[in-house]
């Protein structure tokens, strides 16, 4: 017999004397039983209690019965939890027995708003009205729960509100995962459960939901779906789409894995469907997985697949993506795209695109067949990775046709450019006294009308930090010796032009021009009579070259003067003086009292110059040119990186005028202490120079440019003019002769030209800016949308999520209507009269607008007339459409060489961005 047994035996027909109110049995039953107790005290072993025996006693506290058990309302010791479970086993045996593992390892927490009830008979706690209970890291929500002991179990449901409505839904939270379904079961000990209706955010960012109308959920990991949904839609009780599963595999955060699956829009169900899929969930920015291509036609490529291909996400640190297209008249094309970043040091993107191009049909007049490439790169440091260095990369070059010719994108900004550029430099300075800075850069530059190429790979360039000689150790430098100064300027250039046909092969290097520039300036600045600034300077250069040239006199047999190259170092230097004087004048007029304007102000910065060059004629040879013996002068620099010699004197004296002008007046604002200042005319500039050492017309033109800032400063207008003083011949060449000497005017307009530009919005009316966020400039285009939109169909991003949706909804306010809108212009006029044409060469107008006429819509223009030929230039209509999960998008241009229209229609999630529908017309490239 067990030690444990009178004990039992004791509690339990103890509780029955009690239950008779006889206490001569109770004495009776104490003496007889009392070797026993004894005999069960020996041991320090706590024994198991059976509160199942008690489920029929009357309703006395637990803690006269278990004097050692102590219960609160919010916490349950596990200890208890387990003795209160556990039921003694009616066998006998002679050992100790161990004290079994309760199926509870931690402290559970609960509490109601309403009631909390204890039910010992059955073995159960009740809590109703905002009910929650935690466990380890399960966290549960509900209206009512009930937490069952006998069976390990907890139960959470609905309630009812006054008006009979379901309310309180289960909230069940178990580390990061997430459900909210109409009831539960749970079991602690097996963390199995089974879910009715239930409703679950996956994904980063919560972008896929997942339903079922019940979820088994077999372990942390693992849940068996019935009847499920799928959607990335944000309206979780009715959403818009859902794609149906009948029965799946859910591993959360990780992936769906389901049989036959097809969509339903608006619950109709749709012909999309598939025998079994797969959805990938991860917790990851991204996984590798296939991207799926888009299919459609094209009239002179046949049917084509394009932008297929497969995504690796290769590391935290960078991906990669490889695309291809194809096309049925033997046309393809493929793409590589990485992306990279290094917190708090790095971060770009590399992209390489090549199409082979066939046009027409093989045998046929029209045939034709190419290739076009394309490379972009963008590279940015972090400034705080190294503030001494600096690596930088901003790459845009290819053929000249790419945005021509590719089918896979309309980049009319870059197309109307004509230009691509390129940038990738490191700089290093050497902190210390001088202070040493060094560059080196790769540049290229590209016209893709003439597909002319210029390129320096590399330019080196070098400095030393400007050095006062004679200023002190500490104070202000004064006077003309303490502030001279001189520092060191180096610049190395390998230049290369080039074409298209010839880029990067072995006659782009033979034509390479190789040159240095040293440069060192010395200058000083000091004042005379406290408002004359004086400052002169003596600037020496020196240039090194490598190739020469020799020009040789007439050859008869030829029929030219050959030219030979010399291969050698060879060099020539040049000096020059220059010295201004200026100053800076102030008048204010003020108006009476009571005047909305109270005062104009008008500065004037008068400046003269002087710059002397003298002739460096040693550097300069003769030559027979041709076979009437004329001989002419060269200098074997010619066509050197940094020009040739100067020759002859040059002694200019340089007149300049700069004029501001600002008024101050009343300020709106009745609160304001000061008045407010604005400016009338920002600059109005007058410049002309007179050549001492000139044998004729000493006199330059006179150059007018000023700005007059409109609207606060919101709108400029700028202009600028040209004025002769000479006249021209019948051949338009100047004379000496002044015009007004010639019967006309003191000055001759020669060119002229006005430029503004305006952008404004609804948000400008209410004091908050413009809020513009079009940027065509990924691809080296234009940052606005006065060419249109850039559609770039091989680019995901290209429609992508609302850009607003992190922002508070405004509220809607009845019998008022406000339509967000936005307006940019562009006007541009040149007049020319250089050779008495008298003619306005361009005036054209550009303009681009967007209008959301509903918070879901949203259309826009881009177009602009020509006055001069009398017609529109290129024009874009754009149409936009919101649809909660999708987006749908329409651009047109209607005429003109670039003629065409595209038409999408898909969902916004990336997650399942290859569910979607587009059509297009794409220009017609022989045009």
């Amino acid at each position: 017999m067990t030690k444990g047994i009178p004990s039992y035996i004791f509690t339990k027909i103890g509780f029955k004397a009690l239950q008779a109110n006889n206490p001569y049995i109770l004495l009776m039953l104490i003496l007889l039983l009392s070797p026993l107790f004894l005999l069960a005290q020996e041991t320090p072993v706590k024994q198991p209690l059976n509160i199942a025996a008690q489920r029929d006693s009357t309703q006395v506290p637990v803690s006269e019965l278990l004097p050692e058990v102590q219960i609160r309302d919010s916490i349950i010791a596990n200890n208890i939890l387990t003795d209160s479970i556990q039921q003694t086993d009616s066998i006998v045996r002679d050992t100790v027995p161990k004290k079994k593992k309760g199926f509870l390892d931690d402290q559970i927490k609960y509490k109601a708003k309403d009631y909390q009830k204890t039910v010992r008979s059955e073995n159960k706690i009740y809590l109703y009205n905002e009910a929650e209970v935690y466990y380890q890291d399960t966290e549960l929500k509900a209206g009512i729960i009930v937490i069952d002991y006998d069976k390990k179990e907890v139960y959470a449901g609905r309630i009812k509100d006054s008006t009979g409505t379901l309310t309180q839904a289960p909230y069940f939270k178990q580390g990061s995962n997430i459900v909210e379904p109409d009831s539960i079961r749970y079991n602690f000990d097996t963390q199995k459960a089974l879910i009715w209706n239930s409703r679950s955010e996956q994904t980063v960012g919560g972008e896929m939901n997942v339903f079922a109308e019940m979820t088994k959920k077999e372990n942390d990991s693992v849940y068996f779906l019935y009847e499920g949904k799928l959607t990335t839609s944000k309206n979780l009780d009715d959403p818009e789409y859902y794609i149906r599963v009948r029965k799946a595999k859910f591993v959360p955060k990780k992936k769906v894995i389901a049989g036959f699956s097809n969509m339903y829009i608006a619950d109709v169900p749709t012909p999309i469907a598939v025998p079994f899929a797969y959805f990938p969930m991860s917790e990851k920015s991204s996984e590798s997985g296939l991207i799926f291509p888009t299919f459609g036609e094209i009239n002179d490529r046949g049917y084509f697949l394009q932008n297929g291909g497969y995504y690796f996400a290769v590391s935290d640190y960078f991906d990669l993506a490889v695309l291809g297209d194809y096309y049925t008249n033997g046309s393809y094309g493929f793409r590589t795209e990485t992306n990279y970043a290094v917190r708090y040091r790095f971060r770009g993107n590399f992209n390489f695109r090549f199409e082979n191009l066939v046009q027409g049909q093989k045998g046929f007049p029209d045939y034709s067949r190419g290739t076009t490439y394309n490379i972009q790169w963008s590279h940015s440091q972090d400034t705080k990775s190294n503030p001494n260095s600096r690596f930088s990369a901003s790459v845009n070059l290819g053929s000249s046709r790419y945005y021509k010719d590719s089918y896979n994108q309309i980049n009319t900004g870059n197309f109307m450019n004509n230009t691509l550029s390129s940038s990738v430099s490191y700089s290093k300075s050497f902190p210390g006294y001088p202070a040493v800075n060094l560059s080196v850069t790769a540049t290229h530059s590209q016209n893709t009308n003439t597909e002319v190429i210029n390129m320096t790979l590399p330019t080196l360039q070098a400095s030393v930090e400007r050095i006062y000689p004679f200023a002190p150790k500490s104070g202000i430098k004064k006077g003309f010796f303490q502030n001279i100064n001189f520092q060191y300027n180096l610049r190395a250039e390998n230049r290369f032009q080039t074409t298209d046909s010839l880029f990067f092969k072995k006659e782009m290097f033979e034509t390479a021009k190789t040159g240095f520039r040293h440069s060192i300036p010395v200058s000083t600045n000091f004042k005379i009579m406290k408002y004359l600034s004086v400052s002169t300077s003596v600037n020496y250069d020196e240039v090194w070259q490598l190739k020469t040239i020799k020009r040789n006199d007439y050859d008869e047999e030829l029929g030219e003067a050959p030219i030979d190259t010399i291969n050698g170092f060879d060099r020539f230097g040049q000096y020059n003086f220059s010295a201004s004087l200026g100053t800076t004048l102030y008048g204010t007029f003020l108006f009476k009292e009571g005047k909305k304007i109270q005062a104009i102000r008008h500065v004037i910065r008068p400046s003269v110059s002087y710059g002397y060059t003298p002739g460096f004629d040693q550097y300069y040879d003769q030559y027979i040119a041709n076979e009437e013996g004329d001989v002419r002068d060269y200098t074997r620099f010619e066509g050197g990186v940094y020009g040739t010699p100067g020759r002859g004197n040059s002694n200019n004296i340089g007149i300049s005028i700069s004029n501001t002008l600002e008024a101050k007046v009343v300020d709106k604002d009745t609160t304001a202490t000061e008045p407010k200042k604005i400016t009338l005319l920002n600059n109005l500039n007058f410049s002309t120079s007179y050549n001492i050492a000139a044998d004729s017309l000493p006199w330059s033109p006179l150059r007018v440019t000023g700005g007059i800032p409109l609207f606060d400063n919101k709108m400029t207008v700028n202009f600028g003019a040209t004025l002769d003083p000479y006249a021209i011949d019948n051949s338009g060449r100047r004379i000496e002769k002044y015009n007004i000497d010639n019967g006309g005017s003191l000055f001759r307009l020669t060119n002229a030209n006005l430029t503004t530009s305006y952008t404004l919005s609804s948000k400008s009316f209410k004091g908050s800016g413009i809020d513009r966020k079009t940027d065509n400039t990924s691809s080296g285009g234009r940052d606005d949308d006065l060419f249109g939109t850039n559609q770039d169909f091989s680019d995901g991003r290209m429609f992508p999520d609302d850009e607003d949706e992190d922002e508070e909804e405004e509220e809607t306010k009845f019998y008022g209507a406000s339509l967000p809108w936005d307006l940019r212009l562009a006007y541009s006029m040149t007049y020319s009269n250089a050779n008495r044409q008298n003619e306005i060469s361009n005036n054209s107008l550009m303009f681009s607008g967007n209008v959301e006429l509903s918070p879901k819509w949203k259309v826009g223009v881009s177009s602009g007339y020509d006055f001069k030929n009398k017609g529109f230039s290129f024009t874009q209509l754009r149409f936009e459409r919101d649809l909660e999960s999708w987006r749908m998008n329409f651009s047109w241009t209607p005429f003109g060489t670039r003629n065409s229209w595209y038409f999408f229609i898909g969902i916004k999630s990336s997650m399942l961005s290859d569910l979607k529908w587009e059509k297009r017309r794409a220009p017609d490239r022989n045009l």
